[in-house]
């Protein structure tokens, strides 16, 4: 190799191993997440096989593939699907389910019965959009391309479609959808 290509490829070396270095960090689910043990997808369908990953569980991000996040979540190698969001760049969608302060010290702030019905994953009437997504996570991007909008639209199965409508102040004024999907997911 000559001498001035050297340089040129010690500098893109570099580059390399510093992008490998700052795709590995570490933080905490921001919401509580179901996993089938291997796969987490940004639906969040509460499939049969699934279990729930809380909120606040520790994780470190090993990388990316080809729309997922390559993460070590309850001692072992998982994917973060990005499935339905796929108008995030992949460090944006990873930063907004792996954040970096732990969200169960926010959780033991709010009252009791607002912190129950986040860990069971259900969502109560006065919640603000920051508990709803603590309690269920992120509605999608292709379906709500805005946080702020009033209505977000939610899954809890594949045909099991529910809505969390907002006030003028973010917080929950009703939870609709079909009957049994309500009861499903609407704290008492």
């Amino acid at each position: 190799m000559d001498s001035v290509r050297l340089p040129a490829f010690i500098v893109l070396c570099s580059i390399s191993v510093l992008s490998l270095a700052s795709d590995k960090w570490s933080g905490f689910l921001c919401c509580n997440l179901r996993t089938d043990g291997e796969w987490v997808t940004d639906i969040n369908y509460q499939e049969t096989g699934k279990h729930l990953i809380p909120a606040g569980t520790p994780v470190t991000v090993n990388g990316y593939g080809r729309y997922r996040v390559k993460v070590f979540l309850e001692n072992k190698k998982q994917e973060i699907g990005n499935d339905y969001s796929r108008d995030l760049p992949m460090d944006e969608f990873a930063k907004r389910y792996i954040v970096s302060e732990d969200p169960t010290l926010k959780i033991r702030a709010f009252p009791q019965n607002v912190q129950d019905a986040i860990h069971q994953a259900k969502i109560m009437l006065g919640m603000s959009r920051e508990q709803v997504l603590m309690s269920v996570g992120y509605p999608v991007l292709s379906e709500n391309p805005h946080v702020e909008d009033k209505v977000w639209r939610f899954w809890l199965f594949s045909h099991s479609e529910f809505r969390v409508r907002f006030d003028d102040a973010g917080r929950v004024i009703k939870v609709d959808g079909d009957e049994d999907t309500v009861d499903k997911v609407l704290a008492e």
